[in-house]
């Protein structure tokens, strides 16, 4: 057991909650209290959706982490499942914690970073600016593209790749950025990066990509951002002797 108060500014300074910026609606940070102001067991996941509240307490937890918080759709009555969601958090007193970029940037439990590790990459800088910080890693390795995807594949448990093998056969600069970055190809490029890995693109970065000569893998919007939320929550088993579990609800996208 540990003192909810105590979790949440242990993550606020971990991963700088006070000083990125971010999405307007991504609310970083506390996003809900529980009522008895302990935590005793954490669910991370994705998405503070209604579907992932439900498995939370099925679980027994009092603390949720994700990754999109609860007011990412935007502004909205708590009027049917909004108001389900919430109520079914408060009568079952569980807490939710919502972190976005600060999760994503973080040099060691960010999604980008979790991801060239579990590839066994090294990140050596950085790409695709945002207010001032850089949302995506760079690696230099020389690796075959079948190599990578096979990395890939890997790393996302087997998960589907979808390649866009527009650049060249062996890499020299590979940036890897999760989530929706897949329209920040124009950009990847102008950082140098030859093989982009993303989670998803709209449809017209693939034929960019082809145009401009890069490749491009695409592992899943949902997929690539489980790292993270994963590893920020192993992180406070270590730190408060909490212990943890991933509750999976994949949108397949």
């Amino acid at each position: 057991m540990a003192s909810l108060t105590d979790i949440v500014s242990h993550i606020n300074s971990t991963l700088r909650i006070a000083e990125l910026p971010d999405y307007s609606n991504a609310v970083n940070g506390l996003q809900l209290e529980n009522r008895k102001g302990e935590v005793t067991r954490i669910v991370a996941a994705v998405d503070a959706t209604l579907p992932v509240v439900k498995k939370a307490i099925a679980t027994g937890a009092d603390m949720l982490i994700v990754h999109h918080g609860m007011f990412w759709s935007g502004l909205q009555p708590w009027t049917g499942s909004a108001f389900e969601r919430m109520s079914l958090a408060l009568e079952n007193n569980l807490a939710i914690y919502s972190a976005h970029l600060p999760l994503d940037v973080h040099p060691a439990l960010g999604n980008n970073a979790c991801i060239a590790q579990a590839m066994q990459l090294t990140p050596s800088g950085g790409f695709l600016e945002y207010k001032g910080m850089s949302v995506g890693v760079t690696c230099e390795a020389a690796l075959t593209l079948e190599e990578v995807i096979a990395r890939f594949t890997a790393a996302l448990d087997g998960g589907r790749v979808h390649v866009c093998a527009g650049g060249p056969s062996v890499t020299k600069k590979i940036g890897i950025s999760s989530g929706g970055s897949g329209s920040e190809i124009a950009a990847a490029a102008k950082a140098g990066v030859d093989t982009f890995i993303t989670g998803e693109g709209p449809h017209w970065s693939y034929t960019l990509a082809e145009e401009l000569g890069i490749n491009v893998l695409y592992g899943g919007h949902y997929a690539t951002e489980t790292f993270g939320v994963k590893a920020l929550a192993a992180h406070l088993e270590q730190q408060f002797g909490i212990p943890w579990q991933f509750v999976d609800h994949p949108t397949g996208l």
